[in-house]
């Protein structure tokens, strides 16, 4: 774990935001195997929804990283200056959208690394994004933590147990 997830901000409220456009979504998203055949399994009513054909979703390379869930990863294609699945008529993740007007659980489809962002992993450690790192992401300065905005996600995902440890740490490092 990278204490930088304490310490790094961001304004987190992300559909309350009005100055960044969805930059966050420009370049896609990492999407693994397990990710991408939940996404499959709903594709008539992501299809229908969305009005993007199946054949437009991912990029089809391959990522083998034991840091996903399943061994590897493929990633969503860029469409118009975004995430494929960027809604252009409103804003955030259509994925999210459809599961939330569809009573599903957005895990189900939306990808961990879009959950979590700017929380990230890699090499085994959980860190913050290099976007948040390098001040490259629009939202970046003003707000809660990363960790404070992702631990909601973080407990879903990887349980309390990890959440009251990563707490734990956070107080360390306050404190130091």
């Amino acid at each position: 774990m990278d204490d930088t997830i304490f310490a790094r901000r961001y304004f987190g409220y992300c559909l309350a935001c009005t100055f960044c456009g969805d930059a966050c979504c420009q370049y896609g998203v990492d999407v693994t195997f397990a990710e991408r055949d939940r996404i499959l399994a709903h594709a008539d009513v992501i299809e229908g929804e969305t009005g993007i054909t199946r054949d437009r979703w991912f990029t089809g390379e391959v990522v083998i990283d034991p840091d996903y869930a399943g061994g590897g990863a493929t990633r969503t294609r860029v469409e118009h200056g975004g995430c494929v699945f960027l809604q252009r008529e409103a804003r955030g993740c259509a994925l999210h959208a459809i599961a939330l007007r569809r009573g599903w659980d957005y895990h189900t489809v939306k990808p961990i690394v879009s959950t979590l962002f700017p929380v990230t992993f890699g090499d085994g450690v959980l860190c913050s994004s290099e976007e948040l790192i390098d001040g490259s992401l629009v939202c970046a300065g003003d707000g809660p933590s990363a960790y404070g905005m992702a631990r909601g996600e973080l407990e879903w995902y990887f349980g309390a147990e990890f959440v009251t440890e990563l707490d734990g740490l956070e107080a360390l490092v306050a404190s130091a």
